[in-house]
C-alpha cells in the first residue's frame, strides 16, 4: 500500500481574528457596554467622518458648559447678599431664561441674514462681558439687568451653533453630530461644579470672572477655527447649499411639531423640574439629605452619557421616530414612578430612565429639525429652541403650584403627561430620515 503520508498537507492555521473598532450591534442598536469597555474607540468613531466644525463646536460647548456649571450654583446666593427676598433672588435666574426666550426669534433672523459664525462669536462675547460685569455688581438691579443681557447672548450662541451644526453635516450624520455637541455640554456641566467649590471659598464673586474667562476661551476657539471653514464646500457636500427653509414651511410638517413638543418636555423636565421640584421632593417627601439630590442628578447624567453615543448612532441608522417614541416614554415612566413612590429604589430607577430618555430625545429631536429644514432655517431652529426655554420657565411654576395646592405626586403626574404629549406627536409623525441615508 502506498505511503499516503507524503501526500498529506499540513493544515493551515487561520490567523487570529483581530478586534475591530466597529462596536457590536444588536438589531441596529449599539451595545451601551462598549462605551465603558472601549471609550477611546467610541470617541474616535463618533467624530470619524464628520466635518471639523462638529469637533470645534463640541469644544466650544464644553468650555461654555464648564463655566456655566461653575457660576450657576452661586447666582441666587450672590443676589441674596444684596438683602433681597428669595423670590427676588430666584428672579435673577429666571430673567436669563426669559430674555433667551424673548430674543430667540431675533437671533434666528440674524443667523439667516448675517451668518452663523458671526452671531455665535458675538453671542458668546456678550455673555462673557455681561458675566464679568455681573461679578462687579454693586446692587441687585445691576445684577438683574446684566444677567438679562447674558440671556440675549446665550440665545444668539445656542441658535447659531445648532444652525451651523445642521448646515455642515450630511443627513445621515445629524444624529451623531447632535450627540457630540450635547456630549460637550453634558461633560462640561458635570465638570464645572467641581471647580466651583474652591472658587466660592475664596470669593462668591470669583465664579463670575472665571465664567467670563471660559467664555473668552470658547469664543476664541470658535473664531479661530471656524473662520477657516469653507462653508460653501460643506454645503455642496451636505446638500444644504439652498435657501433657508422658512418657518411657515417647517410648521406644516408633523415631524417639526413632534420635535418641538419633545423639546418642550425636555425643557420642562430636564431644565425645569429636575433643578426645582425634584430636590424638594427628595428632602421633604423622601426625608433624605441633600446629598441624595446630587446622587440622583449624577445617576441621570451618567445614564445619559452612557447612552448618548448609541442614541445618536441609532437615530442615524434606524430613524428619528423610534428614538423619540422610546425616549419620551422612558421619561414619562420615570416621572410616573416618582409620582407613585417615595422610596430610594424607585428614585434610582427613575433617574436611570430619565437619563436614558433624555439622551434619545436630545439627539433625535435636533436631527428631526435638521431633516425638516434641510440643514438651513434660522427662525425654525429658534422656535425649536424657544420650546425648551418655555418648558424650563413654565414647568417649575406649574409644578410648584401643584405641590403647594395638591402634592408632589400631582406635579410629577403633570410632568409625565407633558412627556406623553411628545410620545403622541412622535407616533403621529412620518419618519424624516430618508431611506437613502439609512442605506449608507
Amino acid at each position: 500500500m502506498a505511503d499516503r503520508s507524503r501526500h498529506r498537507t499540513t493544515p493551515r492555521l487561520r490567523p487570529p481574528i483581530r478586534p475591530t473598532a466597529t462596536p457590536p450591534r444588536v438589531g441596529g442598536w449599539i451595545e451601551p457596554v462598549s462605551l465603558i469597555d472601549r471609550p477611546r474607540e467610541w470617541v474616535a468613531s463618533t467624530f470619524r467622518g464628520l466635518p471639523r466644525e462638529v469637533a470645534v463646536l463640541t469644544a466650544v460647548a464644553f468650555a461654555v458648559a464648564v463655566g456655566f456649571g461653575i457660576v450657576f450654583p452661586v447666582i441666587a446666593p450672590f443676589a441674596k447678599e444684596f438683602g433681597v427676598s428669595t423670590t427676588a433672588a430666584a428672579g435673577v435666574v429666571s430673567i436669563f431664561a426669559l430674555t433667551r426666550f424673548a430674543t430667540s426669534p431675533l437671533a434666528g433672523w440674524l443667523v439667516d441674514r448675517t451668518g452663523e459664525r458671526l452671531i455665535l462669536g458675538t453671542g458668546i462675547f456678550i455673555v462673557g462681558i455681561s458675566s464679568a460685569l455681573a461679578g462687579l455688581s454693586q446692587s441687585y438691579w445691576q445684577l438683574l439687568v446684566l444677567r438679562g443681557a447674558g440671556g440675549v447672548g446665550s440665545a444668539m450662541f445656542t441658535i447659531a451653533a445648532y444652525a451651523l451644526l445642521l448646515r455642515v453635516v450630511l443627513p445621515e450624520q445629524r444624529g451623531r453630530a447632535a450627540l457630540a455637541f450635547q456630549g460637550g455640554f453634558l461633560i462640561g456641566g458635570v465638570t464645572g461644579p467641581l471647580f466651583g467649590v474652591p472658587l466660592v471659598a475664596i470669593s462668591i464673586r470669583l465664579p463670575f470672572f472665571v465664567y467670563a474667562a471660559t467664555l473668552l476661551i470658547a469664543g476664541s476657539i470658535g473664531l479661530v477655527f471656524l473662520a477657516q471653514s469653507k462653508l460653501q464646500d460643506r454645503e455642496e457636500k451636505a446638500g444644504t447649499d439652498i435657501a433657508p427653509t422658512p418657518l411657515s414651511v417647517a410648521i406644516r410638517h408633523r415631524g417639526y411639531w413632534a420635535a418641538v413638543a419633545n423639546n418642550l418636555a425636555t425643557g420642562w423636565s430636564l431644565f425645569g423640574i429636575r433643578g426645582s421640584v425634584l430636590p424638594l421632593f427628595v428632602t421633604e417627601a423622601m426625608l433624605l439629605s441633600e446629598s441624595w439630590v446630587s446622587i440622583g442628578i449624577f445617576i441621570s447624567a451618567l445614564a445619559q452619557g452612557v447612552l448618548l453615543i448609541p442614541a445618536g448612532r441609532s437615530s442615524d441608522m434606524r430613524g428619528r421616530r423610534p428614538s423619540l417614541i422610546i425616549g419620551s416614554l422612558a421619561v414619562a415612566l420615570a416621572f410616573t414612578l416618582l409620582a407613585g413612590f417615595d422610596t430610594i429604589p424607585p428614585y434610582v430607577v427613575a433617574m436611570v430612565l430619565f437619563g436614558f430618555g433624555s439622551a434619545l430625545i436630545g439627539t433625535s429631536s435636533t436631527a428631526v429639525v435638521g431633516d425638516v429644514v434641510h440643514g438651513r432655517g434660522g427662525p425654525a431652529i429658534a422656535v425649536f429652541q424657544m420650546s425648551s426655554d418655555l418648558g424650563a420657565f413654565a414647568g417649575p411654576l406649574i409644578a410648584g403650584l401643584l405641590v403647594d395646592t395638591l402634592s408632589f405626586s400631582w406635579a410629577f403626574a403633570a410632568t409625565a403627561a407633558v412627556c406623553l404629549m411628545g410620545t403622541v406627536t412622535a407616533i403621529a409623525m412620518p419618519e424624516t430620515l430618508s431611506k437613502k441615508a439609512t442605506a449608507l
